[in-house]
């Protein structure tokens, strides 16, 4: 058991690494933001540990499979959802995100101003079911 947690946590580390080296921007690139990174993290580690839990005869090329789909699909939740709170900060009015299946959907609404910043609330949907709901600070 504990080589098991061990195994994913080294194929988890690997993973998040790789992201880390391999999402730097280049030229015509833009830069992740911290967002897609907290994404692709969460993304990576959770991605890992279910592919290394359900690959019975290979952990290893189970959790780097997982890792690599968790931490693409987190990645990119993190920046469509900063995207969409920037966009509703700056334009003072809701936004609305849909994937092109139209299973998942993001919601960003302006709520308040607090000095150089805008306060806004951000629905996340999969399947029209309500995940998760944040507030996000976007400052100028």
């Amino acid at each position: 058991m504990n080589k098991k947690i061990t195994s994913i946590a080294a194929v988890s580390l690997a993973v998040v690494l790789a992201l880390g080296v391999l999402g730097c921007g280049g030229a015509n690139v833009p830069e992740p933001s911290r967002s897609g990174y907290q994404g692709g993290a969460v993304g990576a580690a959770v991605g890992a540990t279910a592919g290394a839990l359900l690959d019975d005869d290979n952990r290893w090329r189970g959790g780097v499979i997982g890792g690599a789909l968790g931490a693409v699909l987190g990645g990119a939740m993190g920046e469509i959802s900063n995207r969409a709170a920037q966009q509703a900060a700056y334009q003072q009015q809701p936004v609305v995100y849909t994937n092109q299946t139209g299973n998942q959907r993001v919601e960003a609404y302006p709520v308040q101003r607090r000095g150089n910043c805008r306060i806004v609330k951000e629905k996340f949907f999969e399947h029209g079911q309500l995940v998760r709901e944040t507030e996000r600070e976007v400052c100028d």
